[in-house]
């Protein structure tokens, strides 16, 4: 049975749940503050609450593989259960690994997250297209057979990114701007919303861009990088609309405490609303 296309499950999910991904990032600061080791067991036990407060709740989990890949085997046998555990309980989870390679590396890439026999499976990854656009269809493809999402990097919060995005293709667009352009050609005629999102800094001010890729746009930034909620419609435009934020350490520092993971939470998902319906 194929599985219904990743951006209509996106667009009912944050309809229905709020426009809001809160990432996993188990930073050995955030697992002090949560008064556990920077062990396995810590990462296990931090992990876990997340999933267990939040899964049944917000529209996307995004757990940063980088945090668990610091541990080894272990480390990725805490991230396999959270992707289990956390898309059994109904929140579609964005693997953040960025991953960006060509041919059959990047193919191993994409069987790895885009295909629902790997114990990593997952409703969307991250990936990387500064190798050129053409060295993600591998992941492209997988993606499209199972039914999953791709979120292509475009402009990013990083001060370091403009150097490569804001850079002069040969055509005379930005960088980044051939990358959404490639992004919308994927998109075209999909409803409600594509499958091929883009990754756009929510701290940018006016991104400088055009946006509208028929596709969803994970939103970094909200929270501990500086950005609000209020600060959408001007980055976003006329797109805000397909705006996914999101935020970690704004709703992780509230752990370990379930309910103020789901407090803090529920208020950024408002904020994101009442932000959009204004915008």
């Amino acid at each position: 049975m194929t599985q219904e296309p990743f951006g209509a499950r996106l667009r009912r999910a944050m309809d229905t749940r709020g426009p809001l991904c809160v990432g996993i990032d188990p930073h050995a600061s955030l697992l002090t503050s949560w008064g556990l080791n920077d062990d396995v067991a810590g990462l296990e036990r931090f992990t876990r609450t997340v999933v267990e407060a939040l899964a049944g709740r917000v529209a996307v989990l995004k757990p940063q593989s980088a945090f668990f890949e610091r541990f080894g085997s272990r480390g990725i046998a805490v991230l396999e259960k959270a992707v289990e555990e956390a898309r059994a309980a109904g929140a579609l989870v964005l693997m953040d690994a960025k991953r960006g390679d060509i041919g059959s590396t990047m193919g191993a890439y994409a069987a790895t997250y885009l295909d629902k026999d790997s114990p990593l499976f997952s409703d969307a990854v991250t990936v990387s297209p500064y190798l050129g656009f053409g060295s993600l269809r591998p992941a492209l493809d997988a993606a499209e057979i199972s039914g999953s999402g791709v979120f292509v990097l475009a402009l990013t919060s990083n001060p370091e990114g403009a150097e490569v995005q804001r850079a002069t293709a040969a055509d005379g667009r930005p960088l980044a701007q051939l990358m959404l352009d490639h992004m919308a050609a994927e998109n075209e005629g999909a409803t409600p919303l594509g499958s091929v999102g883009a990754v756009v800094g929510a701290t940018l001010g006016d991104a400088g861009v055009d946006l509208a890729i028929n596709g969803p746009l994970l939103a970094p930034g909200i929270g501990a990088q500086g950005a609000t909620p209020a600060d959408l419609p001007g980055v976003f435009g006329d797109a805000v609309r397909d705006v996914l934020p999101s935020v970690s350490r704004g709703v992780l520092r509230h752990g370990p405490d379930a309910a103020g993971l789901r407090e803090a939470a529920e208020r950024f998902a408002d904020e994101v609303r009442a932000a959009v319906s204004d915008g």
